[in-house]
């Protein structure tokens, strides 16, 4: 919609060809149905690509300053949360609106519950002819917007945008689910279902990486900002720390309380930072032997391993809870093939790749909604 609506302002003639049965599903659904519609602070930093200059060009010619001022012509009220995190105060259906609203003052059109099943290129290479379950079109200039596998439940992750770029022999890296969930098994599953619901805040880290956000346990393994964060540069088999008392050393602490003399146990002075329920589950595979023995009679090497556990805590996640609840897709259509300052593919004359579909992720907090809006808005500069 970005782009058909930049394109409608140039006097392009534009048809929207939507496989789903209604626009804009995934802003509807997105930030508790509240979209986080961008980020205060964009930078190539809060994107993750093969390529990391590549985004820098769309990020630069749609900036999160001009969607914030698309939103402010529609009086549409938002507010910021932590990390400059842009929500609408309202509603969702606020941001699908104002990209209606501008489509059709420009006379976009748009046609729903059309399935494309072929794409071909004339042979002088001056457009394209596309068949589908609603007839024939032709059209001189083609942009794929077909985002990635994410939530299939939507009706419109049906990856058909990675078959049409291997169709016209483009390369497509490998399709993952991210900023998703990570699941458990054995003992930790165990512990994980028993207390959850519970959420603290920790730092999360893979090696060259680190989040601090809050973490939820659940009934299947560890959500929350801390682990969708994480998960975009979790490969299967890696282990992850987990640091449940982020700027405090806890082995420092039981040795300092240990030389006062207090009547502490392990779980009586870590109850004073974690709620409880974690604590009892903590100790049951870190110091079960210990749970009820003074700090001054456990030997200081305990206490440093206790200490370990708790500020880097290393478990290797069974998996993620896959597509069905991936807020994004990692992989896509390597961007090489592309130019970063109009999205023209660069083997294809008018033929344009934007939004998810490309080898581009983001960090949770709106990265993804303004990569959206700025490969859109290059796209729609340049058909």
């Amino acid at each position: 919609m970005m782009c058909a609506l930049t394109a409608g302002q140039r006097k392009k003639r534009v048809l929207v060809i939507e496989v789903s049965n209604k626009l804009g599903k995934k802003i509807l659904m997105s930030g508790g149905g509240r979209c986080n519609f961008t980020n205060l602070d964009v930078t190539a930093d809060n994107f993750i690509c093969a390529n990391p200059h590549f985004v820098k060009s769309a990020l630069n010619q749609y900036t999160q300053w001009d969607f914030v001022t698309l939103v402010g012509k529609h009086d549409v009220a938002y507010h910021e949360r932590e990390h400059g995190q842009l929500f609408c105060d309202q509603s969702a259906k606020d941001i699908l609106k104002i990209l209606t609203t501008e489509c059709g003052e420009v006379g976009v059109e748009f046609m729903l519950n059309c399935e494309v099943n072929e794409v071909d290129v004339f042979a002088d290479q001056t457009g394209f002819r596309m068949q589908s379950n609603q007839g024939a079109f032709t059209c001189r200039k083609l942009v794929v917007a077909t985002g990635g596998l994410s939530i299939p439940t939507l009706g419109g992750a049906t990856g058909y945008g990675y078959e049409l770029a291997r169709h016209f022999e483009l390369d497509v890296s490998q399709t993952e689910a991210s900023l998703v969930p990570f699941t458990l098994t054995g003992k930790l599953h165990e512990l994980a279902h028993s207390i959850s619901g519970v959420s603290v805040p920790v730092v999360a880290s893979v090696p060259g990486k680190s989040f601090k956000e809050s973490l939820l346990f659940t009934h299947r393994g560890l959500s929350g900002p801390v682990i969708l964060q994480l998960s975009n540069y979790w490969y299967l088999g890696n282990e992850i720390s987990i640091d449940f008392l982020p700027n405090q050393s806890f082995d420092e602490m039981l040795v300092e309380q240990k030389s006062l003399g207090k009547k502490l146990t392990i779980s009586s002075l870590l109850c004073q930072s974690l709620p409880k329920s974690l604590v009892q589950e903590l100790g049951k595979i870190g110091w079960s032997n210990l749970a009820s023995t003074p700090l001054q009679e456990i030997k200081n090497a305990e206490l440093l391993r206790v200490g370990k556990l708790i500020n880097d805590w290393r478990l290797v996640p069974s998996g993620t809870e896959g597509y069905r609840t991936a807020e994004v897709t990692r992989g896509g259509v390597v961007v090489d093939q592309v130019s970063s300052k109009t999205m023209e593919v660069k083997s294809i004359p008018n033929l344009f790749l934007i939004g998810e579909v490309l080898d581009v992720t983001a960090h949770l907090g709106g990265y993804n909604f303004q990569w959206a809006w700025s490969s859109g808005y290059v796209a729609g500069c340049n058909v």
